[in-house]
């Protein structure tokens, strides 16, 4: 993973995502997926520019599927919002960076 992203596994959901101080935004995707690697970008800006109030990650599918069906993710790339443990907001797609900035701004990141 690049920079300020995480790589969020089954390991370290609970701590990483769920025990943070700080707002999480977790990428949901995998290798495979076009829009998650048009996307990505996005994201790793996102985790650069608000680093100090915002932890972003990133859950590849494949590999931690379990996750994604607890959350209820069907389509990638999904990006879900958690604060305080909880889910609080989602994005499903790839979207321009303004659409991330709105969702991080909104819940405080």
């Amino acid at each position: 993973m690049a920079g300020n992203v995480t790589e969020i596994t089954e390991d370290n959901f609970q701590r990483t995502v769920l025990g943070a101080e700080k707002p999480v935004l977790v990428d949901f995707w995998a290798t495979w997926c076009g829009p998650c690697l048009a996307i990505a970008p996005h994201v790793e800006a996102i985790a650069n520019e608000h680093a100090d109030r915002l932890q972003v990650g990133k859950l590849n599918i494949d590999d931690h599927p379990s996750i994604a069906g607890q959350f209820g993710v069907r389509s990638i790339p999904t990006l879900i919002l958690f604060k305080g443990g909880k889910p609080v907001d989602q994005i499903v797609g790839a979207v321009p960076k303004s659409k991330l900035e709105e969702m991080v701004k909104k819940h405080g990141g």
